[in-house]
C-alpha cells in the first residue's frame, strides 16, 4: 500500500480503542482516515463484530468501500461492501460495511444493540450533519446503557475535537498531522463588481488560472445551476486538451468516476460542489479555484418551510478547499474574493440541527422513547421553537398522540426512508403516490417547465412523452428505481386519487386559496402567502397543493403545485373542515364584521353574514378596533387622566392610567361599556370619561376631587379648569379677579402650587406666576403702571391684597 500520513498514528489508534473503546481522531484532509482506519480496526482484532463507518453522502461512501476493496484485492461485497439509499453490495463474509448515515439510524431503531456490529466510525463528523449528530446520540446511549463493548470512533478533519471528546465522557483525543505540500493562495486584487455574476466570474478566474499554471484544476460552485454556467462560460477558452468534467450528487455514477480518477490525457478540470471538500480523494489535482459560495439548507419554523440559500463560505471550509491543491504536489489556490474580504468569513458552518428540517429527528426521537432531545447526548441541542413546530407538524399527521408519544402510524412512518411528510403520504394513498414520494425527494427533472406537477408525473410515467423543456434523463431514471422500492414497501391503494389529493395528504398547511383580485396570489392553510407566476398554466387555479416554494417568508413563490378541488380537499381532510363563528374587527373597513365561516385551517371555504352574533362578541370584537385606532380621548378624559397621574406620582395608591397600564387592562374596565358601538366613527363619538371614572371605587373618586380638583373656584365662584397636563399643574385667568387673594392655590398631597397664567382684561398673559404673595409684593407695581395706561376703564388698585375681587370695568364719571 502506498504510505499514507495516517500509517504513523494507527498503532496508537487502535492501542487507545483497545483500552477506552472510544477515541476521537483528528486527521486533515488527505491523510489517509477514511480508507486506512476501518482496514486497520480490522487487522488490529479489536473486534469479532462487523465494523461500521458512516459517510455523509452517497458517493463518498461508495468511493470509500471500493477504495478499501482495492487495497485487499478484492471485488466490493467481500470483506468490503457499503450500502445506500436504494443499493446495497454486501455479503456473509463482509466485515467492513460503508453506509450513509440515515440507514445506522435505523440499524439502531430496529436493534437498539446493534447485535454483531463491534464498531462504529463516524467519518467526516465536522460536516455536522443532523444524521450524523442523531447517529452519535443513538449510538453513545446505545453504548451507556446496552453495549459497553461497542467501540464508538469519530473522525474530523477540522472539527475542535474537544467538545466531541467531552460529550463521550472524555474521550481520548488522536492527532494526525498529516502531509501536505505548500500551496500558495493568490487573492483578487480588488473585490468583486456588483452585479457580477458568479459563474462567470468564476470562469474568468478559472481561464486565468489554467493559463498560469499546470496540473489538474479543481473548481468549487456552489451548485449544479451554476457549475453549468460556469462550464458553457468556459466554452472556447480552455486549450484543446483541457477536459471538463462536473462532479454533484446527482450525477451519474460514471460521469462521478469520471471526475474522481486521473486524466488518461491531458490535463483534467473538475466543477464541483462542495462534494469534493471532504471524503473524496480526487487524484492529480494541484490547483484549487475556489468561488468562496456554499448551498446549505436554511429551514424557517415559522412558515414550515426549508430553502437552499447561497452564502459565502467559512475559513474552516475555504481552508479544506484549498488543502485539496497540496495533496500530491505544490499548489496554488486561487480565491475569488481579496484578502481584505477573508477576515468577515465565519470560522465555520452551522451545523444542521440548528438551521435544519427538525421533523425526522422528532419522530427518530419519539421513536427511540424518550420525551425530548435533553435526554440524549447532543454535541448541539436542538433549537426549541423549531423542535416544537416539528412536533406540532408529526401530530397533525397522526404520528405522535395528544401526549407526544408516537403512534403506530408514526412508527410506519420511522420504517420509511421518505421524509415524514411524504411517509404519511404513502401509506394513506397507497402504491399509486410511489412516483410522486420519489419526485418530491428529488430534484426537479423539469426545471423551468413552470410548476405544474402533472408534467413531471407524466414524464416518469412515460419516457417517451412530451416535454416543455428538456428532461433531466439522470433525475428521471433515479425517481423511477426509487418509486418500485417504494412501491414495494407501499399499501394497496385504498381508492383511486389525483395528484393533488395525494399531496394534500402531505402537505396539509400548504393548501392554497387564491386571494381576491386578478393577480395569482394566495393564502396557504398554514396562515402563509404565496404567488404563481401569472404566466404559469395554475395561474387561474382557485385551490392548489404548493409542493415547493422559495421560502420567502413574506410571500413565496411557488415553484411545484397541483391544482385541487374542493371535493377532493374535502374527501382528504373533511374533519378538518370546520364552520366557525367570527366576529372581528376588520382594519379596511374600520368596523366590526360578523360573518360565519367554514375554514380549513386559515383559508375561508364558504363566508356568510352572522346576523346575530352575540353582543359580547361584538364588543369584544370593537376592543379590537380600541387597540389598532388607538383610546377616543376627549379633553375632559385627558384632564382626569392627569389628575389620577399627578397623584399617583406622588404616592397614592391608584390604578396606572398611563396609556401602556390602559392598554394592558382593557378588558376589565373598557369592555363592559362598548355595547352597541361597530364602527370607527362610534368610537370617535365615544365618551371615554365614564369608563375612566369607573376605573375608581368611591373612595378614590373622592380623593381626586380632593387633592386633584378638576377646577379651581375664584373668589368670584367662577371655576377655571386646572390644566394637569403641563410640566406644573395650572389655570388661566384675569389678574383682577384674583384681587383680595393673599395665599397661593394648591393641588395634590404635598400641595404642589397652581402655575397662574395672569391675563390682561383682554385675555392677554401679563404674567406667570406659582408665587401670588410674592407677586403681590414685588412685580404688581410695574405690571399696574403700564397696565393703567393700556386699560384705564379697569381697576388698578395700589393694594391688591386689600381691594375686591372683579371683571368689570370703572363707573363712568
Amino acid at each position: 500500500m502506498t504510505p499514507l500520513p495516517i500509517d504513523a498514528v494507527l498503532p496508537e489508534l487502535t492501542a487507545v480503542l483497545a483500552r477506552a473503546g472510544r477515541a476521537v481522531l483528528q486527521a486533515p484532509p488527505g491523510a489517509g482516515k477514511t480508507t486506512r482506519v476501518p482496514l486497520a480496526i480490522l487487522q488490529a482484532g479489536l473486534t469479532a463484530g462487523r465494523i461500521v463507518m458512516l459517510e455523509p453522502r452517497r458517493l463518498a461512501a461508495r468511493a470509500a468501500a471500493e477504495r478499501m476493496a482495492e487495497t485487499l484485492g478484492e471485488p466490493v461485497g467481500q470483506t468490503v461492501g457499503y450500502r445506500i439509499r436504494g443499493e446495497a453490495k454486501t455479503g456473509r463474509a463482509t466485515r467492513i460495511e460503508v453506509v450513509t448515515e440515515g440507514i445506522l439510524t435505523r440499524m439502531i431503531q430496529s436493534d437498539p444493540g446493534l447485535d454483531g456490529i463491534g464498531a462504529v466510525i463516524f467519518d467526516e463528523f465536522h460536516e455536522r450533519s443532523l444524521n450524523a449528530d442523531l447517529g452519535l446520540a443513538l449510538a453513545w446511549e446505545a453504548r451507556q446503557a446496552l453495549r459497553d463493548d461497542l467501540i464508538l470512533l469519530v473522525m474530523s478533519a477540522t472539527l475542535d475535537a474537544a467538545p466531541v471528546a467531552a460529550l463521550m465522557d472524555d474521550a481520548p483525543v488522536v492527532t494526525s498531522e498529516g502531509r501536505a505540500f505548500p500551496v500558495e493562495t493568490r487573492w483578487l486584487p480588488a473585490p468583486l463588481p456588483k452585479g457580477a455574476r458568479l459563474a462567470e466570474a468564476t470562469a474568468d478566474l478559472v481561464a486565468q488560472a489554467a493559463a498560469e499554471t499546470a496540473g489538474g484544476v479543481l473548481v468549487f460552485l456552489p451548485g449544479e445551476a451554476e457549475i453549468r454556467r460556469c462550464a458553457s462560460a468556459l466554452q472556447g477558452r480552455l486549450p484543446d486538451d483541457c477536459h471538463v468534467r462536473p462532479l454533484y450528487g446527482a450525477l451519474p455514477f460514471a460521469e462521478q468516476q469520471a471526475a474522481i480518477k486521473p486524466a488518461r490525457e491531458g490535463r483534467k478540470l473538475v466543477l464541483a460542489t462542495a462534494i469534493a471538500e471532504t471524503s473524496l480523494t480526487i487524484e492529480d489535482v494541484r490547483v484549487v479555484v475556489d468561488a468562496g459560495r456554499a448551498r446549505r439548507a436554511r429551514f424557517d419554523p415559522n412558515s414550515g418551510m426549508a430553502r437552499l440559500v447561497t452564502e459565502r463560505v467559512t475559513r474552516a471550509e475555504a481552508d479544506q478547499r484549498r488543502g485539496r491543491a497540496g495533496r500530491v504536489a505544490e499548489g496554488v489556490c486561487y480565491r475569488l474574493w481579496t484578502k481584505g474580504e477573508e477576515g468577515a468569513l465565519a470560522a465555520y458552518p452551522p451545523a444542521e440541527i440548528e438551521a435544519g428540517d427538525l421533523t425526522g429527528l422528532a419522530l427518530e426521537l419519539a421513536a427511540w422513547g424518550t420525551s425530548g432531545p435533553e435526554d440524549l447526548a447532543f454535541l448541539t441541542p436542538p433549537n426549541p421553537g423549531a423542535f416544537a413546530e416539528a412536533r406540532a407538524l408529526l401530530a397533525g399527521l397522526g404520528a405522535l398522540d395528544a401526549a407526544g408519544r408516537i403512534t403506530a402510524h408514526g412508527r410506519a412512518l420511522a420504517a420509511l426512508p421518505l421524509h415524514p411528510r411524504l411517509g404519511h403520504m404513502l401509506l394513506a394513498a397507497g402504491r399509486q403516490a410511489a412516483p410522486l414520494a420519489a419526485l418530491l425527494s428529488e430534484r426537479d427533472p423539469l426545471r423551468g417547465a413552470g410548476s405544474d406537477l402533472a408534467l413531471r408525473l407524466r414524464c416518469i410515467a412515460d419516457p417517451k412523452a412530451p416535454t416543455p423543456v428538456p428532461p433531466d434523463r439522470g433525475a428521471l431514471a433515479r425517481i423511477r428505481t426509487e418509486a418500485k422500492r417504494l412501491a414495494a414497501q407501499a399499501p394497496d391503494a385504498p381508492r383511486p386519487m389525483g395528484p393533488g389529493e395525494m399531496a394534500a395528504l402531505a402537505y396539509p398547511d400548504r393548501i392554497g386559496l387564491r386571494r381576491k383580485g386578478d393577480d395569482p396570489r394566495y393564502v396557504l392553510s398554514g396562515g402563509k402567502g404565496a404567488v404563481i407566476d401569472p404566466a404559469d398554466p395554475l395561474a387561474g387555479q382557485r385551490l392548489i397543493v404548493a409542493l415547493d416554494l422559495d421560502g420567502d417568508t413574506r410571500e413565496a413563490r411557488v415553484r411545484l403545485a397541483a391544482p385541487l378541488s374542493e371535493a377532493d380537499l374535502r374527501a382528504v381532510h373533511g374533519p378538518a373542515i370546520a364552520w366557525q363563528d367570527v366576529c372581528a374587527w376588520s382594519r379596511r373597513e374600520a368596523r366590526v364584521t360578523a360573518r360565519r365561516q367554514e375554514r380549513f385551517g386559515a383559508l375561508v371555504l364558504d363566508d356568510r353574514n352572522w346576523p346575530d352574533a352575540p353582543s359580547e362578541a361584538l364588543a369584544r370584537a370593537i376592543l379590537e378596533g380600541v387597540r389598532s385606532l388607538g383610546l377616543p380621548w376627549s379633553d375632559a378624559a385627558r384632564r382626569f387622566r392627569a389628575r389620577v397621574e399627578l397623584l399617583r406620582a406622588e404616592g397614592a395608591d391608584l390604578p396606572d392610567f398611563s396609556d401602556a397600564g390602559l392598554m394592558a387592562d382593557l378588558e376589565d374596565w373598557l369592555l363592559p361599556h362598548l355595547g352597541g358601538l361597530r364602527t370607527a366613527e362610534d368610537l370617535r363619538r365615544f365618551d371615554l370619561l365614564p369608563p375612566l371614572t369607573g376605573r375608581l371605587d368611591w373612595e378614590a373618586q373622592q380623593m381626586v376631587d380632593r387633592l386633584a380638583p378638576a377646577s379651581f373656584e375664584t373668589p368670584l365662584g367662577r371655576k377655571i379648569p386646572i390644566d394637569y397636563d403641563a410640566e406644573a399643574p395650572g389655570i388661566a385667568l384675569r389678574l383682577q379677579e384674583l384681587f383680595g387673594v393673599t395665599r397661593h392655590p394648591t393641588v395634590g398631597p404635598r400641595r404642589l402650587p397652581l402655575r397662574i397664567a395672569l391675563l390682561s382684561p383682554a385675555g392677554r398673559p401679563v404674567q406667570v406666576t406659582m408665587d401670588l404673595p410674592g407677586f403681590w409684593a414685588t412685580s404688581y407695581a410695574e405690571v399696574r403702571k403700564e397696565m393703567r395706561g393700556r386699560y384705564p376703564r379697569h381697576p388698578w388698585p395700589e393694594d391688591p391684597t386689600a381691594a375686591d375681587p372683579t371683571l368689570r370695568t370703572k363707573r363712568r364719571s
